[in-house]
């Protein structure tokens, strides 16, 4: 275990020494970005927002008096190709930060936003005005480093909050950590009514430092793959051999539907034994389901069999935004996918809106056919 006063450089070359990690260059490079904002959070004050209640205003049943805006240090955007460990150092921070004894958060972008809509969703029914700043409180008492994997903008509703909601955050001292594949100029980038969105980026100059990434090395492609998981194309053979995975984990159960209920309505997967589970393409991804319903498939599940990926492009463009954020899910649930498809990842979607995007999905998927894949601690 490191000490409290250690750094992520010297973590990072213990692990290298160790044969943990592979030792780059270009992760070297942004170590000494990650030591400074984890120096500069263990000689900061907690923000007030995080401070408990007195005795006294418990006893009386008051909430603490709304803290002076305090910003924390400079938190960090790492951003830069797929594959090239940024997430691995975004994790080392968020260890190194609790052993530390900093309260943090890790947790991938999607999935705080949608507990973010619900909390406002919350907040319109006790009648608030203010319906993003109670949430944001309710964080920022909670944690004082934030950690996010994958921080990009796709949905209106998430863009149209997130600057106010993040500077109310950084007004109460939480410094954030994120990782993205985009520059910030890049978010939410075509995004209807986007000039709306621009002064989040501005904000994410001020309160963020910016660092590219900029490494050759992809390294979910060069894992060694274990049993073959992936099988194209989607014909007679690959169906057979999905049966076969079925048989094999499920001793030949009888399949029966598992319905899941998401926010008032059910998510449907088609056959389930065990949390084992098997459904097509377009039962998942041809319906109008949202980041919530792929996050509670994700928790349902340990292993996914998915039948008949299409390529795709601009004229399944729907489909394909659905399958990548099912794929998010499952990637951070670390659920097992067995599947069959038209193509190998990296040729699924290959040109047109959205493909640049698909290069994170294909990555992932190639990490998510390792051996090792799935097996959760």
């Amino acid at each position: 275990m490191n000490d409290t006063g250690g750094t992520i450089t010297r973590t990072y070359g213990a692990r290298v020494a160790q044969g943990k990690l592979r030792r780059d260059p270009a992760q070297e490079a942004v170590l000494p970005h990650l030591d400074r904002v984890l120096a500069q959070m263990r000689s900061a004050p907690a923000p007030a927002a995080a401070r408990p209640k007195s005795a006294w205003r418990a006893f009386l049943g008051v909430g603490n008096p709304e803290p002076a805006p305090a910003p924390g240090p400079l938190g960090l955007y790492l951003w830069g190709g797929v594959g090239r460990g940024k997430s691995m150092l975004m994790d080392l921070m968020a260890e190194m930060a609790a052993e530390a004894g900093i309260p943090c958060r890790r947790v991938h972008f999607h999935a705080f936003m949608q507990e973010i809509q619900a909390g406002l969703e919350a907040a319109r029914k006790r009648g608030d005005q203010d319906t993003v700043r109670p949430v944001a409180m309710e964080v920022a008492r909670q944690v004082r480093l934030l950690c996010f994997d994958e921080m990009q903008i796709t949905d209106i509703a998430d863009a149209m909050i997130v600057g106010r909601l993040f500077q109310v955050l950084f007004d109460q001292g939480v410094v954030v950590v994120t990782t993205s594949n985009r520059e910030p100029e890049e978010l939410y980038k075509h995004g209807l009514n986007r000039q709306l969105f621009l002064p989040f980026i501005a904000l994410i100059r001020q309160r963020m430092e910016v660092v590219c990434l900029d490494s050759r090395t992809d390294y979910r492609q060069n894992r060694t793959g274990g049993g073959q998981v992936w099988f194209t194309p989607a014909d007679a053979a690959a169906r057979a051999a999905l049966n076969a995975e079925w048989t094999a984990l499920t001793g030949d159960a009888a399949p029966a539907p598992c319905r899941l209920e998401v926010k008032g309505r059910q998510v449907e997967l088609p056959a389930c034994a065990g949390r084992v589970a098997r459904a097509g393409f377009w039962d998942l991804c041809g319906r109008p389901l949202g980041p919530a319903d792929y996050l509670a498939v994700a928790q349902a599940v340990d292993v996914l069999l998915l039948e008949g990926v299409p390529r795709l492009s601009a004229g399944n463009y729907n489909e394909a935004k659905r399958f990548v954020t099912l794929i998010d899910a499952l990637y951070e649930a670390k659920v097992r996918l067995i599947a069959s498809a038209a193509d190998q990842p990296e040729q699924l979607y290959s040109e047109g809106e959205g493909s640049f995007e698909f290069e994170r999905t294909a990555s992932r998927l190639r990490e998510m056919q390792d051996a090792s894949w799935g097996q959760r601690p």
